[in-house]
Parts: structure tokens; sequence; C-alpha cells
């Protein structure tokens, strides 16, 4: 199953969708740093703002600044990060292994990751430690698919796949037999929580630590987008376009990888995303990779966002995000396999 490119007769211009999604992202954020527990208006907002920029004079609430600069702000801009990471992922694994269905966790990057964290967990490690070996093992899993992929035999892309399939299998086993020798008091409930995904307790030295390898994997898949294209009609057409189908796939999954790694090593296991945004966006501007990433990009950020709206505002406890991208993540992919007119 192919994912072709040409447009579908699109209602409006891609260009024209992608300022709209910037539009929203803007006012999405906005809105995000007025909710919470402690509400901001708009006005307070813009003040708060001037005054951090020295541009204001007016007195300003301490507790709002606190608040606003030190809590909200580094979780709003991870969890643009995320969900941008996250989305554009997904739609270059659909790309380059011309399956609308696959998604950020296709090799085994996910589950890798839970057995790293789980791992730094049950050692009692930091919170930089458990990061570090979510972000380790989610790249030494796409490893290990990858060389069991070389020596087997048939098509390199299928091979992969379900060399990803069964290293997913064996991390997640190990992250199973991590949980049963848990401490069930303290290092069960952690490894559980870290398992649901959340953007909670989220500080700038996260942020400073996601960003490096985040933008090192989505530059490349930005630059490299219209090259997406060519390999979605298969090895042949991108040879005689003069392309190296098997170095441009590699460093595909490499970015991908990359991105999916730094995200889930930051926030815990947030699934969906990298399935549900990339058909969102399929349905606004097409199959075309030239305008599909950095719309896909934009509007993973924009639902990541308020993903996490509801998950700190809709009850008095925090709600993991893990959970939310399944309730909505789960009917989708039904509606998307019992549809009758192709996925593509």
């Amino acid at each position: 199953m192919k994912i072709v490119t040409e447009q579908k007769d699109k209602k409006f211009s891609p260009r024209l969708v992608i300022v709209a999604l910037m539009v929203v992202l803007v006012v999405s954020i906005l809105v995000s740093f007025a909710l919470g527990r402690y509400p901001i208006s708009i006005p307070e907002l813009l003040t708060l703002f001037a005054h951090k920029m020295g541009l204001g004079t007016a007195e300003v609430n301490a507790t709002q600044m606190a608040a606003l600069f030190q809590i909200r702000l580094p979780r709003v801009v991870m969890a643009c990060m995320v969900g941008c990471c996250l989305a554009m992922a997904g739609a270059a694994y659909q790309g380059v292994f011309h399956n609308p269905m696959a998604s950020p966790d296709v090799l085994g990057a996910s589950s890798g990751a839970a057995f790293g964290a789980a791992l730094a967990i049950l050692l009692n490690g930091t919170s930089s430690q458990i990061t570090i070996g979510a972000f380790v093992l989610s790249i030494v899993s796409v490893g290990l698919a990858y060389m069991i992929s070389v020596k087997a035999r048939g098509g390199k892309v299928l091979t992969l796949v379900l060399a990803g399939m069964m290293v997913s299998s064996l991390f997640q086993a190990g992250t199973s037999y991590l949980k049963l020798v848990a401490d069930p008091n303290n290092q069960l409930q952690e490894i559980t929580y870290w398992l649901m995904g959340s953007l909670n307790g989220v500080t700038w030295k996260g942020v400073r630590t996601a960003v490096i390898p985040m933008a090192a994997g989505v530059i490349p898949l930005l630059l490299l987008r219209w090259r997406m294209n060519i390999l979605t009609l298969g090895d042949d057409e991108a040879k005689a376009m003069g392309i190296n189908a098997s170095m441009t796939r590699m460093v595909v999954i490499i970015c991908a990888t990359l991105i999916t790694a730094a995200s889930i090593s930051a926030t815990g296991m947030i699934g969906w995303v990298g399935l549900v945004i990339p058909h969102m966006v399929r349905k606004l501007v097409g199959n075309n990779y030239q305008f599909m990433m950095p719309a896909t990009a934009v509007l993973g950020a924009v639902f990541m966002l308020w993903v996490d709206n509801v998950s700190r505002n809709l009850m008095a406890t925090e709600i993991p995000i893990g959970i939310l991208t399944a309730l909505i993540g789960a009917p989708f992919f039904m509606f998307l396999i019992t549809r009758k007119e192709e996925v593509v």
C-alpha cells in the first residue's frame, strides 16, 4: 500500500492551510498560558511578558510571574516540541515504509525507551538518568532491529518492520519483568506513571536537554521532504530519478527515531500522535510531503497543547497524557481501518 503524492482536488491551498494552522497554534499557546489552577487573564499575560522584556512599568504579581515563566512556559514549549516531533516521526515512517498505519514505535523505539526508563527507576536513578536511560535504550532498540534486518532474507523494508516488532516484544517483556521485581510502594508506582506519559514537572533544563536531538532530527526531515515524495513511489522510480533510495530511507529512519527517542525520554510514553495527526493533515493538504511535513509539525504541536490543557484542567488530579491520546487515537484508528475507501 503506497502513499501517493498527487493532490486530490483539495478545497484550500496547502500554503493557506499551513498559515491558518500557525495562527491556530499562536492562539492555542496564548490560551494555554492563561489556563491552569492559577488563572491568568490575557491582559495580565501581556503585562507579564512586557515586564519580562523590560517594556512595562506596571507592578506585577510575583506569584503570576513564577507560575508563567517557571511552570507554564517550559511546559507549553515542551508540549509543542513533543507534539511536533511525534507527528513528524509518524509521517516520516508512513512514507518510508509505504504504510499509512506505521507509527513512531514501529521499530521498537517506544518499548526500548520504556525499558530504559524502568531500569533507571529500578536502580534509583535521578530524573536526568531516567531520561538518559530512556533515550539510549530507545536508540539501541532501533539499532538492534536494523542489525537483525540486515542479516534477514527478503525485502529490507518488510524485514526491518518485522525485526522492529520482535525487538519491541523483547523489550516489553523486559519492562514487565522489571515491574514485577520493583518495589510496589515506590518504584512500581513511578514506573507505571512514567509509562502513562505526562508533561507534569517539565523544567527549562529538560527543554534544553531535549531541544538538541529534536532539532538534529527535525531539520533534516524538513530538508528531505521532497525526497520522501520520491520514496513513496518505490525504489525503482527513485533510482531512475537519481536518488539513492536506501541511503535516503536510512537517514529518514534515523532522524525519525532520534526525535521519537528524544520525545519519549522527556515526557514518557505518549502514543497515537504519530498515527492520528498525519492522517488529519492529509485530509487538509494532501499527500505531498513538501506541504505535509510542515503542516504535520504545526498540527502536532496544536494537538499536544490541547491534550495537555485537558490533562491539567479537566479534573482536580492531572490525567496522564498517554491516557487521553489513547482515548482519542484508538477510536480514530478503528474508524481508519473500517471505512470503505482506501487509506492513503
